[in-house]
């Protein structure tokens, strides 16, 4: 009989889950368990607060709650990001980066949602592995509890940012991100978990119209149609005009300012060309952009623009009218930044 693994359970679903099994139970009860296996961390449910016996053994018998094990931990010196390598119970080795925030002692941990990635960004290290699969919501719980456990402070936010692309993993990863986002589960403010995606028009429309608190980034590195294809392949089966009415749905429901990712790669997206495209594609829309340097650890990969470079860009940029904010990716010493995941050990990455 295969176990089903309530590290991605809310309270409320594992209610659900007991019905099902003919288990009546009380939602206090059902929040017992999930928050001594999540928000306390505890070995086993109940060990610290009453739960029925009917309850206790209808989650041993058909429930888990196995962890993730820790291959390999790298800390990047110059800044303090910490990269971890997982192994999964198939064997499976995904990545996740623990980022320290401004605030002392509060960190956001960037989670990887598949093994691998289907994208195929040419720009991006996870790209150039394939899917291999999906994650399940509770191996993304699970990863954040790993890494949880490693951390001296509070895991304040979390970006779906690392490894595969979230929206097309979409039911997992939300589900997921609600249980992060849950009093008994990760407790971490809904606003301050994001979803980031190049672009999966569908699924953005899906995000928009069911209505979350998450927050969600389109990374759009070009708009330039023709190139943005070349950079982003799956780009090609949805059209920058169908792209811009998905971001104005999501907008809507953010109710502020919609980011809007740019990947800077020198030579490649930061002439006029696409200062010019960006200010037809978002016109009206209330957007922010973040700018962030490309990380490509391979000798003829694409590197970002120097200072002076970055800076007639983001003087390009201002005819948009938008806030600008160039974000710092850090941890690349260790091959922890945006785009150099592999799921590699140290030792064996590319240098």
């Amino acid at each position: 009989m295969e176990r089903t693994n309530l590290l991605g359970l809310r309270p409320d679903d594992l209610m659900a889950w007991l019905a099902d099994r003919g288990v009546a139970a009380r939602p206090e009860h059902c929040r017992r368990v999930i928050a001594s296996l999540i928000a306390r961390g505890e070995a086993e449910p109940g060990s610290k607060r009453p739960i029925p016996k009917r309850v206790l053994d209808r989650v041993h018998a058909e429930g888990s709650w196995s962890r993730l094990a820790i291959e390999e931990r790298v800390e990047d010196p110059d800044d303090g990001f910490v990269k971890y390598l997982l192994r999964h119970p198939d064997g499976a080795l995904t990545e996740a980066v623990r980022i320290p925030l401004k605030k002392a002692g509060c960190f956001t941990v960037c989670l990887s949602s598949q093994v691998g990635c289907a994208m195929g960004c040419v720009f991006c290290a996870t790209g150039r592995l394939g899917l291999k699969r999906n994650l399940e919501a509770w191996e993304i719980v699970a990863t954040f509890l790993a890494v949880r456990d490693d951390t001296p402070g509070r895991i304040t936010g979390a970006v779906f940012q690392g490894q595969g692309e979230p929206l097309h993993n979409y039911d997992a990863v939300i589900q997921a991100a609600r249980v992060l986002s849950d009093p008994c589960g990760g407790q971490i403010k809904a606003e301050a978990i994001t979803n980031s995606t190049v672009g999966l028009v569908p699924q953005i429309r899906r995000f928009a119209q069911e209505g979350h608190n998450f927050r969600l980034i389109v990374s759009l590195t070009s708009a330039v149609a023709e190139r943005r294809t070349e950079l982003l392949p799956v780009a090609g089966r949805f059209g920058l005009g169908e792209l811009r009415e998905a971001m104005s749905a999501a907008a809507a429901n953010e109710g502020g300012l919609f980011t809007v990712a740019w990947v800077m790669m020198d030579g490649v997206n930061t002439g006029a060309d696409e200062i010019a495209a960006l200010k037809e594609l978002l016109a009206g829309l209330p957007v922010r952009i973040n700018l962030i340097d490309v990380n490509d650890a391979r000798p003829d990969g694409f590197r970002a623009p120097d200072d002076a470079g970055r800076g007639k860009f983001v003087d390009g940029l201002q005819v948009l009218g938008a806030p600008i904010v160039r974000r710092y990716s850090g941890g690349s010493r260790r091959h922890a930044a945006c785009g150099m995941l592999a799921s590699t050990r140290w030792e064996d990455a590319p240098s």
